[in-house]
């Protein structure tokens, strides 16, 4: 067992551990506009980044810095990476694919300052948020062909790899698996996560939060296998 994880799970049975909270929100709060998205550097990007909050890292590091230390300011031991989107397949949306290893290091790099200039002895670790990207696998997206799929699993797998390697070698603790609607998208991720321990001889602590749509408690995809 790493030290890592031994450290997290000593810390599960000796602590209740809070989660901080939602980025989006805190980020609409600030009302930051089509400059703080494209700064500088994407001041010539022809898509509109505006709404790209994973993209706030390069831009406005400092809005996300301040962020991740209101919620540790807040009392939360687990504090997520600004990288809800931060795949090559959610990236494409604004033309951006090329730069997601960056994304993801920087937005790690963020975290793990704030976490380690904070003084207090509670326990605090961070989190790399990985999201259900825009593409499931389980469903078609055309309702005339049920068969389609715009990418495969070892596509997904591939993407997923790109993200969390990228993550871990920003220095996050551990891997939080945000929001899943569909299981074989979050499969992906987990045979992602197994390879990257694999050839890095290292041991990651995954977290899992679903979305279930109704009292069932059956996930999207499970209700779209139902339908199908």
């Amino acid at each position: 067992m790493s030290d890592t994880r031994q450290a997290f799970t000593a810390a599960l049975r000796d602590h209740i551990l809070v989660l901080d909270g939602a980025m989006g929100t805190e980020i609409q709060r600030r009302e930051l506009s089509k400059v703080d998205f494209h700064g500088d550097r994407f001041g010539d990007h022809p898509i509109d980044l505006t709404g790209n909050n994973d993209i706030l890292s390069l831009t406005r590091p400092d809005v996300i810095r301040d962020i991740h230390r209101s919620y540790i300011g807040a009392g939360a031991h687990i504090i997520c990476t600004n990288t809800f989107n931060s795949t090559r397949i959610a990236q494409a949306d604004y033309g951006t694919e090329h730069i997601v290893t960056e994304l993801n290091t920087q937005a790690a790099q963020l975290v793990r300052s704030v976490v380690d200039e904070c003084t207090d002895q509670r326990p605090l670790f961070v989190a790399g948020a990985v999201g259900p990207t825009n593409q499931t696998l389980s469903m078609s997206p055309r309702v005339e062909d049920p068969g389609y799929r715009a990418l495969d699993f070892a596509e997904m797998v591939s993407a997923y790899r790109e993200q969390i390697s990228a993550l871990v070698a920003g220095g996050v603790d551990l891997i939080l698996l945000e929001t899943v609607f569909d299981t074989l998208n979050a499969k992906a991720a987990i045979v992602a996560i197994r390879q990257i321990e694999a050839e890095r001889d290292i041991d990651l602590p995954v977290m899992i939060s679903g979305t279930v749509s109704d009292r069932s408690g059956r996930t999207l995809s499970e209700i779209g296998r139902a339908h199908v």
